[in-house]
């Protein structure tokens, strides 16, 4: 699975309130779109199943099904786009301090870090939602010094 790039080739480069992107104005139903179809390679390049995938998203595993064929569309919570955000900014953040093939089974591979108690992190972001997808991505941050 190719690596997702982000827009702007600057990673590491700080950002200011004026950097901050508004999504006013864009219609939810593109933006439930876009973030259906970023949550889906996310899900695909760390291999989760539907079950898996759905229940981080918090939706079926029916409507995720559909998400990854593009044959979807329905609008996401604010809940659901922010679980989105998180997975990306986990995804990004593993991939700046990992190798690929290792960022990309992190979140599958059982872990002994204090939030995970030896289990895959993806399990413990099923288990607590979006407050450990939240954390989750904080701790990855706070590894490679980001945070």
């Amino acid at each position: 699975m190719a690596r997702i790039e982000p827009a702007h080739p600057t990673p590491l480069a700080p950002m200011g309130p004026e950097d901050a992107v508004s999504l006013a104005g864009i219609e939810p139903a593109r933006i439930a779109r876009v973030s259906a179809t970023a949550y889906s390679r996310i899900a695909a390049a760390w291999r989760l199943g539907n079950e898996a995938a759905a229940q981080l998203l918090d939706i079926s595993p029916r409507t995720f099904a559909r998400m990854k064929t593009g044959d979807w569309s329905g609008r996401l919570s604010r809940d659901q786009l922010m679980r989105v955000s998180a997975a990306t900014g986990l995804y990004k953040g593993l991939h700046l301090y990992f190798s690929d093939e290792l960022a990309d089974r992190w979140v599958i591979m059982p872990n002994t870090g204090p939030l995970f108690g030896g289990q895959p992190p993806v399990e413990t972001m099923i288990a607590g939602g979006l407050p450990a997808m939240l954390a989750t991505r904080t701790y990855v941050d706070a590894l490679r010094g980001g945070a």
